[in-house]
C-alpha cells in the first residue's frame, strides 16, 4: 500500500512505564496507524494495532493481538456495519459504530477528532467500537460498544473526551497531524530522539 508517514510518535503510561511506538501513515485514501506497546496499564502485556480509515477517517479495518494472547481482526464499511474477520460473522452489537477505541493506545482518538471536524464549543456523542485492554476480555476478543462525547475546546488544538460509557473525562492536546501529545492521567508522550 502507498503512503508516506506523517508521523511517528511514541508514548509512555503517565507515570513513566511501559512505550508505545506509533506510525500515523496518509495512504491516499485514508490513514493508517500502525503501533507496539510495551504496556502497564491493568498489568503487563505486549501489543499491536494496525487501523485502517477511509477518506473520512471512518474506520475499516482493525487488527489488535496481544503478545501470547488473542488476535482481533474485524472490519466496518464505514456505514455502522461490522463483522468478525477471522470468523466470517456479522456483529449486530456494534451497529452503528463508525469508530475504533483501543484501550492500550491514544492513537485512535485521532480518528473522530478528525472525522467529527467540531467548531469551537461545539459537541458530539458517538458510539465507538472499542477494542478491552487484556484484562477487560470477558469471552471472545471483540470490540464492545462504547458511548463517548467529543467537544472541541480549541479548534484543531484541544479537545474534551469523555467516556460516557465509564464516567471519564480528559482534556486532550493534539498535534499538527491530530495525534494526541498528552492524556491526562494515562499516557505521556516522548520525546523521540534521531
Amino acid at each position: 500500500m502507498k503512503g508516506y508517514a506523517m508521523a511517528g510518535v511514541r508514548w509512555q503510561d503517565w507515570d513513566g512505564n511501559g512505550l508505545e511506538h506509533c506510525v500515523c501513515t496518509d495512504a491516499g485514501e485514508g490513514l493508517i496507524l500502525e503501533g507496539v506497546v510495551a504496556g502497564t496499564r491493568h498489568g503487563a502485556y505486549g501489543g499491536y494495532y494496525f487501523v485502517r480509515t477511509d477518506s473520512a477517517f471512518r474506520t475499516r479495518e482493525v487488527h489488535v493481538r496481544y503478545v501470547d494472547g488473542p488476535y482481533l481482526h474485524v472490519e466496518a464499511d464505514g456505514k455502522g456495519n461490522w463483522r468478525d474477520a477471522l470468523k466470517d460473522r456479522p456483529l449486530p452489537d456494534l451497529d452503528g459504530c463508525i469508530d475504533v477505541d483501543i484501550g492500550i493506545t491514544p492513537a485512535t482518538n485521532t480518528l473522530p477528532i478528525k472525522r467529527l471536524k467540531l467548531q469551537a464549543e461545539a459537541s458530539q456523542d458517538i458510539t465507538a467500537a472499542y477494542v478491552p485492554l487484556l484484562d477487560q476480555i470477558n469471552g471472545d476478543f471483540l470490540p464492545q460498544r462504547a458511548e463517548q462525547r467529543y467537544t472541541c475546546l480549541t479548534p484543531e488544538r484541544r479537545y474534551r473526551y469523555e467516556g460516557l460509557f465509564r464516567a471519564f473525562t480528559a482534556e486532550l492536546e493534539i498535534d499538527e497531524t491530530g495525534l494526541v501529545l498528552d492524556y491526562p492521567d494515562t499516557f505521556r508522550r516522548v520525546k523521540m530522539t534521531p
